[in-house]
């Protein structure tokens, strides 16, 4: 396994990390599906086991993820290894429980206290602010960030990380929330995140600030593992049934932009998983990827793509066929 430095954070990650969004099971917000179906608690476990096995050392969740059930997974993990040799990370914001915004100090203290309590720790290596609703006028936002460096001073946080879902809200809130690691969406698909005058990557290394991407096999899509004459079918409170990218059309469109991809790299699905993995870690020398899985051949697959790096020419050729 290779790693990597977080920027100036100084946590040491393994490339190839593992987003235990999957693991967390069906759930849903505002009558709307946010989870996944087709967990089980004992293959997400084997699949941890084995990660930790192969060297992967960094575990994305949140308490959103399966209302806590991903963080009492992982705490159940935690109990058979050394604490100190893992980073574990959780996030606050997109469970609000009765209070009337989630980014409300008092709620985020009681949320890191549950969610410590799920994972069996005293401590998160990282805790996100996993979106930037702050509120109307973002009248929560100074004192959610004080509360946050509050958390930091008790050592209940080693380290402050913002996540959000565009340049501007990043440009926004970073001000005041001062972290050290961003997370955002990213994949080979390319997106806002890469162009010129939204480069979220390049204003990361400017501050030494660590990168976590999420969504880098974007949900299975750039595997090519599902028949556009067959498209899959999800279960209740699984986040893909909404997704218009599982339509047959849309399938067929991205297995046309796959076809010169699997014809320099491979046709195998590993080939591809290699690809898809390699392509946003070439961005930054300060980022890793948190690639999901529900089972230990999942998250073998995930970490056997460590440490085959793209040339840059590879690079140049996967963008010209994959960006949107």
């Amino acid at each position: 396994m290779e790693y990597r430095v977080l920027g100036r954070s100084g946590l040491r990650v393994s490339e190839v990390s593992l987003g235990c969004w999957a693991i967390g099971g069906p759930s849903w917000r505002d009558g709307s599906p946010v989870g996944w179906s087709g967990n089980d608690d004992k293959e997400s476990l084997a699949g941890l086991r084995r990660s930790y096995a192969l060297g992967i050392n960094h575990y994305d969740t949140a308490d959103v993820y399966g209302d806590g059930h991903s963080e009492r997974v992982i705490g159940q993990f935690l109990q058979e290894i050394p604490r100190e040799s893992v980073i574990v990370a959780s996030k606050v914001g997109w469970f609000k429980g009765t209070a009337p915004n989630a980014m409300q100090p008092v709620h985020i203290r009681h949320q890191i206290e549950q969610s410590l309590t799920n994972l069996g720790t005293d401590y998160l290596d990282i805790y996100y602010f996993h979106n930037t609703n702050f509120g109307p006028n973002d009248q929560y936002l100074e004192e959610a960030a004080d509360t946050m460096r509050q958390l930091q001073k008790e050592g209940k946080v080693r380290v402050i990380g913002q996540s959000a879902y565009s340049y501007a809200d990043f440009m926004r809130v970073c001000p005041f929330t001062r972290p050290d690691v961003l997370q955002f969406h990213y994949n080979a698909f390319g997106n806002h995140f890469d162009l010129p005058e939204t480069n979220l990557f390049r204003w990361a290394e400017e501050q030494n600030l660590g990168i976590v991407l999420f969504g880098p096999l974007a949900q299975g899509l750039l595997l090519d593992k599902f028949d556009p004459n067959h498209p899959p079918q999800f279960g209740d409170g699984d986040i893909r049934a909404n997704n218009e990218s599982y339509t047959r059309e849309r399938l067929l469109e991205i297995r046309s932009k796959l076809q010169p991809i699997k014809e320099r790299f491979g046709y195998e699905v590993q080939d591809l998983v290699r690809v898809a993995i390699q392509y946003p870690l070439a961005q930054s020398p300060n980022a890793c990827v948190i690639p999901g899985f529900k089972n230990a051949r999942q998250a073998e697959s995930n970490a056997y793509a460590a440490g085959k790096p793209l040339t840059d020419e590879e690079i140049s050729m996967i963008s010209y066929f994959l960006h949107e």
